[in-house]
Order: C-alpha cells, then structure tokens, then sequence
C-alpha cells in the first residue's frame, strides 16, 4: 500500500471519530457571526438589518435582524423584562410556520442587547410600493397595454397615493387574515398592522413581519405599543389589545389601500379617535367612485373590520377571511361580475416591473424612517 493510500485511510479513520464522537455527544456547536449588510428599517423599538448567516464551503443565506433599543424603557430590569417576554412570543410564533407569516429563527443576547433574528424576505413592504413616485416610474416605462393592465386589475392612481383595485386589494388582505388566524389559534396577537409590516414576495404573496409589538393573551405586556393610525379606537382608549384589534387594523389598511389615502393622517389624537368612532359616517366617501359596483360587498366587508364596537366585527380572522361577509365572498362576487385574475401573477409582475423600472431608494437612506408614522406607547388599565 502507498504511502498515498495509508494516509487517506488514516484520514478516514480520523474523520469517522470526529462524526462519532459528534454524535455520540448529543450536542454540536460553531461560531456565529451575523455582519450588517444593509439598513432595513429604523422605528420606536429598534433597527432592522439585512445580515447572512454564514456556514462552510462559502454557504451563506441572507437574514434579518431586529435589534431592539432600551432607550424608551425606565431601567435595565425593565427592558430585561420585556425582552424576556418577547422572546416567549418569538418562541410560539417560530413554532407556528405559517405560509404568510415571518419565519422566526432567534432571540439572542449581545452584552445584554436583545437580537431578534427571522427570514429575509426577498420583496417590499406596502408603504414602499404604494409611493406616487414608484406608480409614475412605471407608467414611463412599460407599454401601453401592459399599462392598461396594471390599472384595470392591479393598482391606479388615488387621492394622495396609489390605490389598489378591489381584487389585488382583497388578495392582500385575505393572506393577512390567514396569517392572523393562525397566530390568534395560538393565543397571539400581532398588535402593529400596518403597510410597513406587510410584505409583498417577488412570488407574489404576502408576509406578516415584525412581531416586535405581539403578546400572548395570557400575559400581556404592562405597556402597550402601537401605531395609532392603524390602531382600533379601544386600544387608543388603553384598553388591551386583542385579536378583534387585529381585524380593525386589517380594515384601516384595506381603507387605505382601496382609496389611496391614509384616513387619519394628520388628525390629533382627540380627532382620531372620534373618526374611528364614527367611521360608518364617512366610510362609503372614501370608496372611489369608480368602484361603484362593488360598494355594497366591499363595505359589508369593511363593516365587520373596523366596527366601532369590537364585539360587532367578524368573531375572529378566519371567519373575516372564509364566512359570510367576508374576503373569500367577495372574491366570489367579483367571478359573478367578470372581473376576476390571477392576482398572485399580477403582483408579482408588477414587483418585477417596480423594481426593473425603478430604483426603490437603498434601505439604508432611512426610507422606512420617513415613511413609518410613529409609534406610541399606551397603558392598559390593570383589571
């Protein structure tokens, strides 16, 4: 035998102890090292960066990473606390896996920084697609007929920004929905719906993201943040969050979505609270008038989202998504009337065209910054 040949099976032999010893010790670890690649998002709790995780032989897979501040907390037991529990949440979401919510993969500590790490999501949140200045981009450059196309069944122009068309619009929410009814099977509210926090995939479906703001029904946080814009009026008013609160968040995002405008930007605190109050006031105004034929499904719709009274709307995220009233009858209401597609097709050809056509500024100028509005903290009366 060669001396070639000797140290090969010495080299075998060698490795086969390594592979049992690593098995025989139940236990296996590395180094992990997670570089910041790229500024995804800054808000109240913290910073999202786009980072990899990195294995041998030049593996990597892209992940993101929330890095939560303690800046907005009293004192170092106060945040230990919190992110104590939200690495519970993060724990009961991660277990869930559901097709249209975030993948969460872990919570660490770093010298006492708490570090959530999920998926990546290849695509763009809401509030980035739905920009004048994205809508306009796209119009310069595609053809005429594809234009047609986009404004017949995927977005046109509305009040103050883009606005989706009924059918793109309810393929959105109703992947929301599903979403929001698994984690609600889970005792889990998601508490922050909100364009930013709803991702649409180059496939063309829909992710959840950010549970930063969740808890679980059985032990809720002593404090409460919260988008008000997109906040039920009962939370503005420091009652807990609950899974009826979701389905109004749901609803104000379908409000803006079908208008093109956000219904309480601007307002105080006081007069948003009494538009919320009063919704089915103003609620059939903020339909465009081209949508006509679809007004009375869609407000039925819209009526068992954002009820004043959250007893009064749908029972729970599934039912909003599959009963009577809800997204998947009207979705059968617009094949009655011929006005059908292949919404998960259209959306994703119109995420190829964004991006083909128009440089979506670099998260790392801030964008999500200036477009988030802020978020505030309320406290839930004790019981």
């Amino acid at each position: 035998m060669t001396t070639e040949a000797t140290e090969s099976g010495d080299g075998l032999k060698e490795l086969g102890e390594h592979y049992r010893s690593l098995v025989d010790g139940e236990l296996v670890g590395w180094d992990a090292m997670r570089p910041f690649r790229k500024c995804l998002g800054v808000g109240g709790q913290g910073v999202v960066y786009l980072s990899e995780r990195r294995g041998v032989d030049g593996f990597t897979i892209p992940v993101a990473l929330k890095i939560f501040s303690p800046d907005r907390f009293t004192s170092p037991p106060e945040y230990s606390a919190e992110m104590a529990r939200l690495a519970t949440v993060a724990s009961r979401v991660a277990r869930i896996q559901q097709d249209h919510l975030v993948d969460v993969q872990n919570v660490v500590s770093v010298d006492g920084i708490h570090v959530l790490e999920m998926e990546w999501i290849d695509g763009y949140d809401l509030r980035r697609l739905l920009t004048p200045d994205a809508y306009g981009r796209v119009r310069e450059q595609v053809t005429e007929r594809r234009w047609q196309t986009i404004n017949q069944v995927v977005m046109t122009e509305g009040r103050q920004q883009p606005r989706l068309r009924p059918g793109t619009a309810a393929s959105v929410i109703r992947e929301c929905l599903s979403a929001l009814s698994a984690m609600h099977r889970h005792g889990i509210v998601h508490n922050d719906i909100k364009p930013s926090n709803v991702m649409l995939k180059r496939s063309g479906n829909v992710k959840i993201i950010d549970i930063g703001a969740a808890f679980e029904l059985e032990n809720r946080p002593p404090v409460q943040p919260c988008t008000p814009i997109y906040a039920a009026p009962e939370v503005l008013e420091g009652q807990p969050g609950t899974p009826a609160s979701d389905l109004a968040s749901v609803g104000y995002l379908l409000i803006e979505m079908l208008s093109g405008e956000q219904p309480f930007s601007g307002m105080s605190f006081a007069e948003m609270l009494k538009s919320k109050r009063s919704v089915f006031d103003w609620l059939p105004g903020a339909l465009p008038v081209e949508e006509f034929a679809l007004t009375e499904p869609l407000l039925r719709l819209l009526h068992g989202l954002v009820d004043p009274n959250p007893i009064q709307r749908f029972p729970s995220a599934e039912e909003a998504e599959l009963d009577s009233g809800g997204v998947a009858e009207f979705q059968r209401e617009l094949v009655q009337a011929g006005v059908t597609s292949e919404y998960e097709a259209e959306i994703r050809h119109w995420i190829d065209e964004v991006e083909a056509e128009f440089e979506l500024r670099d998260p790392s100028d801030e964008v999500t910054r200036d477009f988030l509005p802020p978020t505030r903290v309320f406290n839930p009366p004790s019981e």
